[in-house]
């Protein structure tokens, strides 16, 4: 089951003072995706195992008839496997012609942020992360790290 997350707001691709994520979490970690990125929400889904896929891919699902890649943004992250039996929930992104679902512990809201809160990759960002990430956006009681849809989709090659 589907859920489109919403038409494209204005302020997302006017290039204003604010810039529009979709946030969710990863092992405690709040994180946004650029809203603009992001083509569909789905709650648990059924994944098949994919063979000799790397680690990080978790399997296939179908969605509307169409292959989807799954990818366990926690494996991709350097971060432990979530428990076993918990609910995950999967943002389906768009990378040419081909869809991906990037599994997460929890999707939120979608959040506008003004664009001059936004700061670089900091020193202390493990490298796991900063490899996939564009920087963060200090809230108020939080830090959330902006995650680059491009570097998160792009697997590494087998060597």
């Amino acid at each position: 089951m589907g859920i489109t997350v919403l038409e494209r707001p204005a302020e997302a691709s006017a290039g204003g003072d604010e810039r529009v994520f979709v946030t969710l979490t990863v092992a405690d970690q709040l994180c946004g995706v650029p809203v603009q990125a992001v083509r569909d929400v789905l709650g648990e889904q059924v994944i098949t195992r994919i063979p000799l896929a790397p680690s990080e891919i978790a399997g296939s699902l179908n969605l509307r008839g169409r292959i989807v890649t799954a990818i366990d943004l926690r494996r991709r992250l350097g971060l432990p496997d979530a428990p076993a039996g918990t609910p995950r929930m999967s943002v389906v992104a768009e990378q040419g012609s081909e869809l991906y679902a990037l599994l997460v512990d929890q999707v939120s809201e979608v959040l506008s942020l003004p664009a001059d809160t936004f700061e670089r990759n900091p020193p202390t960002l493990p490298p796991e992360w900063a490899a996939h990430s564009v920087g963060i956006h200090r809230l108020e009681d939080r830090l959330m790290v902006v995650l680059d849809v491009v570097r998160v989709l792009a697997l590494a090659p087998e060597g």
